[in-house]
């Protein structure tokens, strides 16, 4: 790490490097338990790319007293430079920078660190942190087996050692190390998915980093940037929202700008394959059923492979799967999960070919009250809902196993039948509560006519499930309802955006 708060890259663009560990407080225990353990530990650590994972462990256990190595994966990088890396590695941590020759392979390499750990007290922890493992596993570059033979042989026997494996490729570490079906079958001690900050968190972050704006405002970056720290921590403090949208989206030279092809490209393989799946997902508000993409996917051929690709980006956090309450025979659903895929390929993608021509301009403004804008607005709200489900549990006082899912019906006959749909519902062991999800600039106002929509949602939803249990009505809404006759009649809780920065206990 550059010395100091701030770090100029070699595209003269400033990172702003941190030196405290902002939420994370179950993994950060995790990695507490880990280290006290009498035990060798082996922790597998996966989570969508710039999500945090390397500051994680860097910064945890550089504040712990022991013998830390850490070999980063070079993207693209060939077996020798690899080799060359982790040998100039092991010569600073275990002798003082002292010149090592580089190993030939991975076996004569893992040797030698064996070699290195010998020669340290036995009461000194080691940690070996592999980060970014996919980029080390090149074709036949046998990485894995010797990490497999030397845990086996020598290290899960010392407890001094504490073995870290990460990378972005969550699929990857999912598969070859957590799910090995060879010699590191079950070996992984703890395993830890990094997940985006929730509203609580970026919060604290953006505090953290300075940036000054209210619960609305960190609601509007979260819209389009989730809660990935990498890019919260592009923001400008002397921009305001919108000119940090413009700069960072919509400036062919802004860092956000090509970062879902850089992020695919990274991850995948065939990355045209996975970014049609996430595109075609995207295209569907209400979720997409695996049928629809089996017909319409030309890149990705069906059966084994599809769902092998619908993994691979559901484990890396861009989609998620559901099964609608009461229908299980449509089998599962997809949807988009991550914030900035779905605002690039909402707003950046058609027009990007015009911004490569135009460096520079106020697009945002020109989105801003479309109605295009709006409707982006109450999805992406929805789908933050979704995130914060704990949230809005421990607001209504439910309890954590209640199932939580959207339902629709559909009406098999075209005729005076109408179909209808239910943002979120929580089916509890004694009643279940529909959630309508609302995202408007003020109150939101419950008149007659809505009133009428609630209603008649409530009594298809009964005919159709046939339940017997009590129904509760609840609105979630970022600001609040205002009170009407209406309201009070049907409306049995309403949760608010504050609700959703509750922070929660783990």
């Amino acid at each position: 790490m550059c010395p100091g708060k701030y770090c100029i890259r070699n595209d003269n663009k400033r990172v702003v490097f941190l030196d405290k560990i902002i939420g994370r407080s179950k993994e950060k225990k995790e990695l507490e338990d880990a280290f006290n353990s009498n035990e060798a530990e082996f922790i597998a650590v996966y989570g969508r790319r710039r999500i945090g994972k390397t500051f994680l462990i860097k910064h945890f256990f550089q504040e712990k007293k022991c013998i830390y190595l850490q070999m980063t994966g070079i993207y693209k990088g060939a077996l020798n430079k690899h080799l060359s890396r982790f040998s100039k590695e092991i010569g600073e941590v275990f002798y003082r920078g002292a010149s090592i020759k580089a190993p030939k392979n991975w076996m004569d390499a893992l040797e030698e660190l064996t070699h290195a750990i010998k020669q340290v007290s036995s009461n000194s922890k080691i940690v070996i942190f592999l980060d970014e493992l996919p980029w080390m596993a090149t074709r036949k570059s046998g990485v894995i087996s010797a990490v497999e033979y030397f845990w086996n042989r020598f290290w899960a026997d010392d407890k001094r050692i504490k073995l870290i494996v990460c990378g972005s490729a969550a699929s990857w570490i999912i598969k070859k190390i957590i799910k090995n079906k060879g010699g590191l079958h079950n070996r992984v001690t703890r395993k830890i998915r990094l997940l985006p900050f929730n509203l609580n968190e970026t919060s604290l972050y953006l505090r953290h980093l300075g940036y000054q704006c209210n619960y609305q405002q960190i609601l509007r970056l979260y819209m389009m940037m989730g809660g990935v720290p990498f890019y919260l921590n592009q923001l400008k403090k002397s921009y305001s929202i919108d000119q940090n949208i413009d700069n960072l989206f919509f400036n062919s030279e802004g860092i956000l700008f090509d970062e879902f092809d850089e992020v695919f490209l990274s991850l995948f393989e065939y990355s045209e394959q996975y970014k049609e799946l996430i595109t075609l997902i995207g295209r569907y508000k209400d979720g997409v059923p695996r049928n629809i993409l089996d017909g319409k996917a030309k890149l990705t051929g069906k059966g084994g492979r599809l769902t092998s690709r619908l993994e691979d980006l559901e484990y890396a956090g861009f989609i998620e799967s559901y099964i609608p309450f009461g229908h299980k025979k449509l089998g599962i659903f997809y949807r988009i999960n991550d914030e900035y895929c779905y605002f690039y390929l909402k707003w950046i993608e058609p027009i990007k070919n015009q911004l490569k021509q135009n460096k520079a301009g106020r697009y945002w403004k020109n989105i801003v009250n479309t109605p295009g804008y709006f409707g982006w607005l109450g999805y992406v709200f929805e789908n933050i809902c979704y995130r914060h489900i704990v949230q809005i549990k421990k607001a209504l006082n439910i309890e954590e196993t209640s199932l939580a899912s959207p339902w629709r019906y559909v009406p098999r006959k075209i005729g005076m039948e109408k179909g209808v749909q239910i943002d979120l519902l929580f089916d509890r062991y004694d009643a279940i509560s529909i959630c309508e999800i609302k995202y408007t600039d003020k109150p939101f106002v419950v008149d007659k006519k809505y009133a009428d929509v609630l209603q008649q949602k409530i009594e298809v939803f009964k005919k159709i499930s046939r339940t017997v249990k009590q129904i509760f009505l609840v609105l979630i809404s970022a600001h609040g309802v205002k009170q009407t006759q209406y309201s009070k009649e049907l409306i049995a809780n309403v949760v608010t955006l504050e609700n959703l920065f509750e922070k929660v206990v783990d």
